[in-house]
C-alpha cells in the first residue's frame, strides 16, 4: 500500500477508543477493529438476514453479509486510489448493515413503527448500540470498543436530538462538519454496491428482464458496448459483465471526481476534511445516472407484487412479534427482560433475528400446534 495522505484517519490522529487500551501487536487499530467486527455474534447473523429477496427464496440472492463484504471490496479499491486507510474502511464497511433487522428496509420500517413511542428504531444508530453495548465478549466492557472514527463511519445519519445524544461522535450533525474521507467513500460504495447487485439478483429472479433495463442509461450504454465487442456472449455472462462494468465506471468517475475536489480544496489534516464540506462524490452526470437506476428499481423491483408480498408479510411478523414480547416478557429469553427500557430491549432481541429464526419465532408464538 502507497504512503497515506496526510489527511488520511490514522492511527496517530485517532481520536481513540472509550475505554483505554495498550496498542495491539503486528496490527494496526483499524485492523483490531475489523477483525472484532468480523469475529462478532452480529456479524455472522448477516449471512441469514436479506437483502432484497428473503433468505429462503434461493442460495444465490445476496444478503446482508455477502452486501456488506462487496461494499469493503468496493470501498478499499478507491481508498486505495486515493491513498486513504484501507483498514478503516475495511472496518466501517463491514460494521454497517450490523443493526438491520429481519427482512431488510420491511423490517426497519416496521419494527420502527412499533417503537414510535419509545424513541424510534433506526438500523445505523442500532448497529452502533451493536458494537458499543450488546456485543458481549470481552472482560473489561461492552461492546467491542471500536475507535472513534470506526463508529462516526457507522452512524451515516440521524436527527438533531439523537445528536445531542451522542456527545463527541453526534458533534459533526450539529456544527456541520464532514466525517473522515474514509467514512464518505463507504457511504457511497454502499450506494454503488447495492444498486449493481440489486439490478444482478433482480435478473436472476426474473423479476426484472433485460429489456426493462435498457430504460436505463448506464445499464443501456455498458449492455450494448459488451454485446458489440461478444455478440456471442451467454446470457448471464452478459449480464455479469455488464454490471461489472457499470461499477467500474461509478467506481473509477468517484475516484476521478473526488481526486479533483481535493486538489481544489488542498487539505492537509484530517481536521481540514471535516471542515471542507463533502468532497468524495460523483460527477454531476453520474450522479444523475445513479439517481435514475435507483427510481427504477424502486418502481420496478422494490414495489414489484411479489416483493411487496413478502414486505406485507414482515411488516406482519415484525409487528406481531414486538407486541407479543412487549405485553409479555415473560416469553423472552431472560437477559432481554428488565433492564429498564423493555421496548428497547424488545427492539433489541426482534432486530438481531435472522429471517428464518423470526419466522420460526412467530410460527411458536402464532401458529396452532407449534411450540
Amino acid at each position: 500500500m502507497s504512503e497515506l495522505a496526510s489527511y488520511a484517519a490514522s492511527s496517530a490522529n485517532s481520536r481513540g477508543r472509550r475505554y483505554l487500551e495498550a496498542a495491539p501487536d503486528y496490527r494496526s487499530e483499524f485492523q483490531r477493529d475489523r477483525d472484532r467486527i468480523v469475529h462478532s455474534t452480529a456479524f455472522r447473523r448477516l449471512e441469514y438476514k436479506t437483502q432484497v429477496f428473503v433468505n429462503h427464496e434461493g442460495d444465490l440472492f445476496r444478503t446482508r453479509l455477502t452486501h456488506s463484504l462487496e461494499v469493503a471490496q468496493i470501498a478499499r479499491g478507491i481508498a486505495r486510489a486515493l491513498r486513504l486507510n484501507e483498514d478503516l474502511v475495511e472496518a466501517v464497511s463491514l460494521a454497517h448493515d450490523l443493526g438491520h433487522t429481519p427482512f431488510g428496509h420491511a423490517g426497519q420500517d416496521a419494527l420502527n413503527v412499533c417503537m414510535s413511542d419509545y424513541g424510534g428504531f433506526e438500523h445505523n444508530l442500532q448497529s452502533l448500540r451493536i458494537v458499543d453495548e450488546l456485543e458481549e465478549r470481552y472482560a473489561a466492557f461492552a461492546g467491542l470498543n471500536l475507535c472513534f472514527e470506526t463508529r462516526e463511519g457507522i452512524v451515516k445519519h440521524c436527527s438533531l436530538d439523537m445528536a445531542r445524544k451522542l456527545g463527541e461522535l453526534g458533534a459533526r450533525f450539529l456544527s456541520g462538519q464532514q466525517p473522515s474521507l474514509e467514512a464518505q467513500i463507504c457511504n457511497l460504495a454502499d450506494e454503488i454496491a447495492y444498486n449493481n447487485h440489486d439490478i444482478d439478483d433482480g435478473l436472476r429472479s426474473g423479476l426484472l428482464s433485460p429489456d426493462q433495463l435498457m430504460s436505463v442509461s448506464l445499464f443501456h450504454e455498458h449492455f450494448q458496448r459488451v454485446q458489440s465487442s461478444s455478440p456471442d456472449l451467454p446470457g448471464r455472462r452478459l449480464i455479469y459483465e455488464t454490471v461489472r462494468r457499470m461499477i467500474n465506471a461509478l467506481v473509477c468517475d468517484l475516484i476521478e471526481t473526488t481526486q479533483s475536489n481535493i486538489a481544489r480544496s488542498r487539505p492537509e489534516t484530517l481536521a481540514d476534511i471535516r471542515l471542507a464540506g463533502k468532497l468524495v462524490g460523483f460527477s454531476s452526470a453520474m450522479r444523475e445516472a445513479q439517481h435514475e437506476m435507483k427510481r427504477f428499481l424502486r418502481e420496478n423491483l422494490y414495489q414489484h407484487y411479489q416483493v411487496l408480498r413478502m414486505t406485507k408479510k414482515a411488516h406482519r411478523i415484525v409487528a406481531d412479534l414486538f407486541s407479543a414480547f412487549l405485553s409479555d416478557p415473560r416469553l423472552l429469553p431472560e437477559e432481554y427482560r428488565d433492564r429498564g427500557d423493555q421496548p428497547r430491549r424488545v427492539a433489541d432481541y426482534v432486530a438481531g433475528m435472522t429471517d428464518r429464526y423470526a419466522m420460526k419465532e412467530h410460527r411458536r408464538l402464532f401458529a396452532v400446534g407449534e411450540i
